[in-house]
């Protein structure tokens, strides 16, 4: 049984990323879960054991092995099967061990922005006390490494996702508007002549790798890219940013 839960932001793929209150939270936890991810996807496994070591943390490390998602479901009851079964490999994982303190999880970005971890936490039975360390989000990971404002002088930012931006195109009011889970590159739906494209993938890993420009001009190029990086490493992560000059 899982009495305190503790949700740990780890930013985007630097361990600098995580903050002194993460750093301690990890040394006071008695069991940290790590989720594996199968195979082509074992450096971010490694990310957080290093982040684990580099805490100093006496915490036991138990492994647990992510499920997939089944694409034959419709959207949302996929993502919910997913999330149900989550939620039962935490407890599954944990049926054995002798938890004598708090049970941290590490989470990519932050556990407030386009991340369900929360959500599954909800389905545990009994419903654990939750705490939430925040980390760096996504967002601030690229308008850092382009060096650029989330926002005009006042001006509106709408984050959404890849989906979204598919089926509800250009955000009404919106100046700026940050796209998140895209994995079809979006950004092509829409009409490129007046918009500017800053994107990035692996932000803060080794592997960061930035492009920006007209997204008229960038668009095939940014494309590219994220082709070759995915097969390169056998998984991508990114996000981009636009805005209307």
């Amino acid at each position: 049984m899982i009495e305190n839960l503790w949700l740990i932001g780890i930013g985007t793929g630097s361990p600098l990323h995580v903050t002194g209150e993460g750093m301690q939270a990890l040394r006071d936890a008695a069991v940290i879960l790590v989720p594996t991810k199968g195979a082509g996807k074992d450096d971010l496994a490694a990310l957080r054991h290093a982040i684990v070591t580099a805490s100093g943390t006496y915490a036991k490390v138990i492994a647990f092995e992510y499920p997939v998602r089944d694409p034959s479901l419709p959207y949302i009851e996929r993502v919910t099967a997913w999330h149900d079964e989550i939620a039962l490999r935490w407890q599954h994982a944990l049926k054995d061990a002798i938890v004598g303190g708090p049970v941290a999880l590490l989470v990519w970005g932050d556990p407030s922005l386009y991340d369900s971890t929360m959500r599954i936490a909800e389905r545990l039975d009994p419903l654990p006390k939750i705490r939430i360390v925040p980390g760096i989000t996504a967002i601030q990971a690229l308008t850092a490494a382009h060096a650029i404002p989330l926002n005009t002088l006042g001006g509106p930012v709408q984050i959404t996702t890849g989906r979204q931006l598919r089926a509800q195109g250009w955000p009404s009011r919106a100046e700026t508007v940050v796209v998140m889970l895209d994995s079809e590159c979006s950004f092509r739906t829409l009409d490129p002549e007046g918009l500017l494209i800053w994107w990035g993938a692996f932000l803060g890993m080794e592997e960061q790798v930035l492009f920006h420009g007209p997204l008229a001009e960038a668009a095939d190029q940014i494309e590219a890219i994220r082709q070759t990086a995915r097969a390169e490493h056998g998984w991508i992560m990114d996000t981009y940013l636009l805005r209307r000059t």
